[in-house]
């Protein structure tokens, strides 16, 4: 099984870089995971939330939720399953940002980014297409960065997913 989901994998990350790979995107790419680093651009929302008296239980909420999927993905997953980066796999593939140091599943961007996209959208209807296209613009930037599989991505938006949830169960007093 593992082996199938190693061949999706690669398969997918080839063809992004023989069939995607352009100088504009590869500038593009790198501004859209630098939106990403260390959660910036979701901290950055949730600093004006928090701010904003109407909207701060939002900014808090987003801030939680960043919190528990760093530390579930960053914190304790990446320790336990251990999983080489692609260009560490694979390093015939010239790298056009700096080297990672840590493990690549889950992918952090990717789990950050959906789990403030799932709050802000819950709370902010209106823009949940806005929400969820930076994230996902997030999460396929670290594919065609060659510096996450796909699979580290799926789980990613699902940690991130959860993470959201676990926000909402643990401000509606579900978990205590």
């Amino acid at each position: 099984m593992f082996g199938i989901i190693q061949n999706t994998d690669l398969w997918i990350l080839e063809f992004i870089q023989q069939f995607l790979n352009y100088p504009l995107m590869d500038k593009l790419m790198i501004y859209i995971t630098t939106l990403g680093d260390k959660g910036a651009i979701w901290i950055l929302i949730s600093i004006f939330l928090l701010i904003n008296k109407n909207h701060r239980k939002t900014g808090i909420m987003v801030m939680i939720a960043l919190v528990l999927s760093t530390i579930l993905g960053e914190g304790i997953i990446k320790h336990i399953v251990q999983r080489l980066r692609p260009f560490a796999t694979y390093p015939s593939f010239k790298l056009i940002i700096g080297k990672q140091t840590m493990y690549s599943f889950p992918s952090g961007h990717t789990a950050t980014a959906f789990a403030a996209a799932a709050v802000l959208s819950k709370e902010f209807k209106k823009y949940n297409i806005l929400f969820f296209s930076i994230a996902g613009l997030i999460a396929f930037s670290r594919l065609y960065l060659f510096v996450h599989y796909p699979s580290d991505i799926i789980v990613g938006i699902l940690l991130g997913l959860f993470s959201a949830w676990l926000t909402y169960k643990i401000f509606d007093g579900t978990i205590k």
